[in-house]
């Protein structure tokens, strides 16, 4: 049997079986694949990924000709409660971009042992800084779990939180990013309690999905965390918090997905095109000739295109004619995939 695929037939990828779409070649008795098909199975495999939560953001990128102003919401971990000063981890954070030949004009922390996010959103809207870092941090959520919080409360608290930093970060989601809840069960105060790491695991996976939906960097340092009873010396004098050689640990891992660029950097036919994600549009800012900006949605229906777009100036892309939910979006060229993000629409 030979399946056509008509023109403007979608690709459902919540189909239970998928058949393989032939156009018979004239003159010839074989049947030959439709190219446009290996461009859907990889459209068809991120737009997977994405529903089922596991896709992973491209690194962060922080360009070396703009001195760091570095807002760092949080609790006891970024307070850094039972450390001295310059082992708090956004100070080491501070001092490893430093050492990276960037500039750091101000690290400002909001945080305090205890709080809850809506302790933390309180304290912002006191304090209400100027929405012009060009860094932000968010780790906040244990005190949460700890007091028995309903988890449901956390999603609508932290996304709110999430909705803060990227305001704060000049509303630019890509200057954003958010740490993962440590594992206290991993110290003697936790005693290795299996409910402790469940609770743990359940509120991470509330802050990745909403991080994720807004396509921003999320740092998981959950798995350092949890070394503390193999190696005391992770673990601050409290018995509970991490000691600054965990804290250092943390930030290795967050500086290995941070990509420091020059601003020349992204020049020429072969770097990468430039996607941006703010509350209600795109900014698409193409380093190739004739690229086309296509957006999906889940089920794999293209609902919009432009092409011919070119590079030297940013292309403002709305997205407001669209319908509320997730969607894909895809830059290409002559077929070619050349990046994917995703973006909710609200």
């Amino acid at each position: 049997m030979v399946f056509l695929k008509k023109e403007n037939e979608p690709f459902n990828i919540f189909s239970s079986t998928v058949p393989l779409f032939f156009q018979p070649i004239e003159g010839r008795r074989c049947f030959a694949f439709k190219v446009t098909i290996m461009k859907t199975l990889i459209l068809t495999s991120i737009l997977l990924s994405i529903l089922c939560g596991r896709w992973s953001l491209r690194a962060q990128k922080i360009y070396r000709s703009e001195p760091i102003r570095f807002l760092a919401l949080g609790d006891s971990y970024t307070i850094g409660q039972s450390v001295d000063v310059d082992e708090r981890w956004p100070i080491q954070l501070g001092l490893a971009l430093e050492r990276e030949g960037l500039q750091i004009e101000e690290i400002r922390i909001i945080a305090q042992t205890g709080w809850r996010t809506d302790n933390l959103q309180n304290s912002i809207n006191d304090e209400n800084p100027e929405a012009d870092y060009n860094l932000v941090s968010l780790l906040i959520g244990v005190n949460n779990q700890f007091q028995g919080g309903s988890i449901d409360t956390y999603r609508t608290e932290f996304e709110e939180l999430l909705k803060t930093a990227i305001r704060l970060a000049g509303d630019d989601p890509s200057k954003v990013m958010v740490v993962s809840l440590p594992d206290y069960a991993y110290t003697p105060f936790g005693n290795g309690s299996t409910t402790i790491s469940e609770g743990i695991d359940q509120f991470n996976s509330v802050n990745r999905q909403i991080t994720n939906q807004y396509q921003i960097a999320y740092h998981d340092i959950t798995p350092i965390s949890r070394q503390g009873l193999i190696d005391p010396s992770l673990v601050a004098s409290d018995d509970l918090h991490p000691s600054g050689k965990m804290y250092t640990l943390w930030v290795s891992e967050i500086m290995s997905s941070i990509r420091i660029l020059d601003a020349t950097t992204i020049k020429g036919d072969d770097a990468t095109p430039e996607l941006r994600f703010f509350p209600g549009h795109i900014l698409v800012n193409p380093s190739q000739q004739n690229v086309s900006l296509n957006i999906y949605d889940t089920r794999g229906i293209k609902v919009f295109q432009r092409s011919n777009l070119q590079p030297g100036q940013p292309h403002r892309i709305s997205l407001t004619p669209l319908r509320k939910g997730l969607y894909l979006v895809s830059l290409e060229k002559e077929g070619n995939i050349l990046q994917t993000g995703k973006v909710p629409v609200f």
